[in-house]
């Protein structure tokens, strides 16, 4: 009997409550609305490291990323031993397909075998990145194909015509139209390559990667979506840079420095999170154009769909953007699974997942047998009681001596720095917010509580082999206070 296919849609920088149906009542997502009644939706989804290259190392060999590339920081490469997600698939009969993108380090030459691990077919649109690496004034082609599309529609050279660069925050509207847009490209390559496969493949499964490169910044979304929301409606920031300050976050602190975020007004922010939002309202567009192409091809019932996002966005929250952080902004991830089949429809769970489960879910639910031993679980059998569900859920980022580490089970979350021995702990139940750690006040309902999750990481730790462990205990790397620079020009930013 045939497998069922696969569409699995990745989402890049997409926080848990960016979703109406995780709770944003600002937001419209009406696919993504339907996508959640297709589906079981996760309320507690995290990701195994919240930086781009290392979260996807665990979404594609199931595995933490201090394993799998040996390093938790953004660079690295996946190691030959570790388990691939599209191998395992096309060993199991299925013919693999990745539009968008992949961020697979390292980046070949054009004149090299690309980086795909294991995928037969790929489109690449990395951002830029890999045109910038080897042809910045863009006159090559067969680097990336959406920066070759570009071209043959009128729009060569005009993806950073908005004067923003890739990791720019201040909000800009692109100059390229809706319907020439990455994300919109991304699902029409991913549905132009899926008619094509059942066309002239219907006997074989497949598996489709949508991995579209949005609502990552610079935040540019095209019209109309640049004015979709109004900016005074938008929600407040959380916290504040000071409160990073006492937390031991001096890298953040010395970035929002450097990068002039304290320079951002109140208002730009707001601004900012209204293009953001914009950007996920078009991408939730493209995602009710793929359940559609399901549903006019009559292959839905037939299908897998399971989607996440690599890790969050901080979006001005605690004065910060981007990520590497265990705050629910940066760490909490949206994650939905929907096979007519086997899953009952419109369920809510809130069992501990991460996205180092996909690949041994999706294995499990085409059952097919994953020989190395992952790091993930198969949370459907979790979900019907097969299995049991974790205890917690660790996340890590960064390394030695800036290792960051957490512990989150339902209720509490733990944080340890490495720089100092600085600790976290807050009550997600009463504080979904984070703004109050209690990991330093001296009642002993917490000291407990710490001392226990404190424990449990520890020994995870060491079971897991993270490089973090010392003589039994958690290391300690001394730093001297920050210092910020001094600043002799503001280049412009927030001057009245």
């Amino acid at each position: 009997m045939k497998k069922p296919n696969i569409l699995f849609i990745l989402s890049d920088s997409m926080r848990h409550d960016a979703l109406e149906c995780n709770g944003n009542n600002v937001i419209k997502t009406p696919n993504f609305n339907r996508l959640a009644k297709m589906s079981i939706n996760f309320k507690n989804a995290y990701s195994t490291d919240p930086i781009c290259v290392q979260a996807r190392a665990s979404i594609t060999t199931g595995c933490y990323s201090s394993k799998a590339t040996g390093l938790k920081d953004n660079d690295g490469e996946i190691k030959p031993e570790f388990p691939l997600l599209a191998n395992e698939l096309e060993k199991a009969g299925y013919d693999t397909y990745a539009m968008g993108k992949l961020t697979y380090d390292p980046y070949p030459a054009p004149s090299e075998k690309r980086n795909t691990k294991g995928v037969k077919t790929v489109e690449y649109a990395e951002s830029g990145r890999m045109v910038d690496m080897y042809d910045p004034e863009g006159k090559m082609t067969g680097i990336e194909e959406y920066h070759d599309y570009l071209r043959t529609v009128g729009w060569g050279g005009y993806s950073r015509a908005d004067g923003m660069g890739n990791n720019d925050v201040y909000p800009a509207t692109s100059p390229i139209p809706e319907e020439y847009s990455v994300d919109t490209w991304v699902a029409d390559r991913a549905m132009h390559h899926m008619k094509k496969h059942l066309t002239e493949k219907s006997d074989r499964p497949f598996f489709m990667w949508a991995a579209f490169p949005k609502p990552h910044s610079q935040f540019n979304p095209p019209r109309p979506y640049d004015s979709m929301y109004d900016p005074r409606e938008m929600p407040e920031c959380i916290g504040d840079i000071l409160l990073l300050k006492d937390r031991g976050y001096d890298y953040k602190c010395l970035k929002h420095w450097n990068n002039y975020w304290d320079k951002i007004s109140p208002e730009c922010k707001k601004v900012i999170k209204a293009h953001y939002y914009g950007l996920v309202s078009l991408q939730d567009k493209q995602v009710g154009r793929l359940l559609d192409f399901l549903q006019e091809n009559n292959i839905s019932e037939d299908t897998i769909i399971i989607y996440t996002s690599d890790h969050g966005e901080m979006l001005g929250d605690f004065g910060i953007f981007f990520k590497a952080n265990f705050y629910n902004s940066a760490v909490k991830v949206p994650l939905m699974l929907s096979y007519p089949k086997l899953i009952e429809p419109a369920q809510t769970s809130d069992i501990l997942v991460g996205i180092q489960d996909i690949l041994p879910t999706l294995m499990s639910l085409v059952g097919e047998k994953l020989d190395y031993k992952v790091d993930g679980i198969d949370i459907s059998s979790v979900v019907s009681g097969q299995t049991t569900e974790r205890e917690f859920y660790v996340s890590q980022c960064l390394d030695d001596p800036d290792q960051l580490f957490m512990l989150a089970n339902k209720e509490w979350k733990y944080i340890y720095h490495q720089i100092n021995g600085i600790e976290e702990l807050y009550n997600e139940i009463d504080d979904p917010s984070e703004l109050q750690n209690l990991a330093d006040i001296a009642e002993q309902k917490y000291i407990d509580i710490k001392n226990s999750m404190r424990e449990q990481l520890t020994n995870w730790c060491i079971e897991n082999d993270t490089g973090i462990i010392e003589d039994g205990k958690l290391k300690i790397s001394k730093r001297k206070k920050l210092v910020l620079p001094e600043r002799n020009q503001t280049y412009g930013r927030r001057f009245y």
